[in-house]
């Protein structure tokens, strides 16, 4: 495999590490843009969030705290962004799951959201598509397993059991 964070927790490419477990890595973004540009990544090799397994992204999370309450409790920053883009359409350039973590002091003139032109659709258009798309049918099915779908008026249609949610 060729990629470049596999690499750098194999220790195969040198790095400015922070913190490390057995399932994640930690450290520094070498592009220098902002102080402590911190990067978290599972050892485990994924993708993005879309592709990553419920553990794994447990244990990043947790990492992501751990590294966040770390950075304002003890080395004197006041807060924290966390970033991350998943998928090539979301600007990923690394094909690892990985999360930024830009340590933050107050008036400190970074800006680090990205600056939107605008939406396109109304909110009551978004939600038709998104309701169209049956988000929770589907994420119901992930989670339990179970033949779920939601009807009129939203009612919860499950193993016979109406219920109105």
């Amino acid at each position: 495999m060729d990629c470049i964070f596999c690499k750098i927790i194999k220790g195969d490419i040198p790095s400015f590490k922070i913190y490390e477990d057995e399932y994640t890595y930690v450290f520094l973004d070498i592009a220098k843009d902002v102080d402590g540009h911190t990067l978290v990544v599972p050892k485990k090799h994924v993708t993005n969030v879309i592709d990553c397994d419920e553990q794994t992204l447990i244990h990043v999370s947790k990492t992501i705290k751990k590294i966040a309450n770390y950075y304002v409790e003890k080395c004197g920053y006041d807060g924290v962004n966390i970033l991350n883009a998943s998928g090539s359409a979301a600007q990923q350039t690394v094909s690892h799951l990985h999360f930024h973590i830009i340590p933050r002091k107050n008036n400190d003139n970074v800006d680090s959201w990205p600056h939107f032109t605008g939406a396109k659709h109304t909110l009551e258009e978004m939600i038709e598509v998104l309701k169209h798309a049956q988000v929770y049918e589907d994420i119901s099915k992930m989670e339990n397993g179970i033949d779920t779908e939601i009807g009129e008026n939203g009612v919860k249609i499950s193993g016979g059991q109406r219920q109105r949610i």
